[in-house]
């Protein structure tokens, strides 16, 4: 790994839907501090530590803070458990931010692609080395030149979208996955998915509302994304307040409310292209 750079060199240039993968850096940095930490990621802490950025506006973003760990989480036991069925996988993580999964999971025989726009990877250049396997895109996930890149054969592709299909139109999410599906058939996918309720409530969001983006799509069952092509099926899914609910405060109470889990929830989905 690069050692860490000087701050003057990676101050971020990070305009609107770029600038919230600031969130989940400070999330799980932060989740060190707790007495008994859901996620220990010290690699999140030195990219904070070496990024010039006021993270003090999420001082008190507690409910994204918990909903990160745990989605963190959620992803790495899946990849872990997709990667130990298959050592030799290919895994394309877009739109990446400043995730360091391949650090946690790594097993030595995985290809992985981390995908992101220029700027993004320009900081992740500062933390984060290429080799045999492992290697940086810096394209739009909407370029679908960024696919011509992914060398694939005959192995396993996982395809990782956290923290991201939120942002665009149900159209530019059902083109995507139509995308991904005619290029790597066969592949499974581990997305973060939204309720309908909780994208409406973007401008109230204890991180989202003080950022120039907001939420734009979300599924109140994720049954619903196999409307969008009939080559997708729903392999499993894990609601997040299902998980740790000695963190999640007044929200867990609610939670144990049917409707209010329902309506008010992230969760993590696992397809399968058939």
């Amino acid at each position: 790994m690069a050692n860490k750079p000087d701050l003057q060199d990676i101050t971020p240039n990070l305009q609107g839907i770029s600038e919230t993968l600031l969130i989940p850096l400070w999330a799980r940095a932060v989740e060190a501090e707790q007495t008994c930490p859901i996620i220990k990621d010290t690699k999140a802490a030195e990219i904070m530590n070496g990024v010039d950025y006021d993270f003090t506006k999420f001082a008190n973003a507690w409910k994204s803070q918990i909903g990160v760990v745990v989605r963190t989480k959620l992803l790495d036991q899946a990849v872990r458990c997709f990667i130990q069925k298959y050592p030799d996988a290919v895994v394309v993580n877009i739109g990446c931010g400043l995730d360091t999964r391949f650090v946690q999971v790594d097993n030595g025989k995985i290809h992985w692609y981390d995908l992101d726009l220029p700027e993004v990877i320009r900081i992740r250049q500062n933390f984060f080395v290429e080799t045999d396997h492992y290697r940086m895109i810096a394209k739009s996930v909407f370029d679908d030149s960024w696919m011509d890149e992914i060398s694939v054969t005959d192995e396993p592709v996982l395809i990782i979208a956290e923290g991201l299909l939120m942002y665009f139109t149900v159209q530019e999410v059902k083109t995507l996955l139509n995308k991904l599906i005619s290029e790597f058939p066969g592949a499974e996918m581990l997305l973060e998915v939204m309720s309908p309720d909780i994208v409406k409530m973007s401008k109230r969001h204890d991180t989202i509302g003080r950022m120039d983006a907001k939420f734009r799509w979300g599924v109140k069952d994720s049954q619903e994304l196999e409307t969008y092509n009939k080559q997708i099926k729903v392999v499993n899914e894990w609601n997040y307040f299902d998980y740790h609910k000695d963190r999640w405060g007044w929200l867990g109470w609610l939670a144990v409310i049917p409707a209010f889990k329902n309506h008010f929830n992230n969760r993590i989905v696992h397809l399968q292209f058939t």
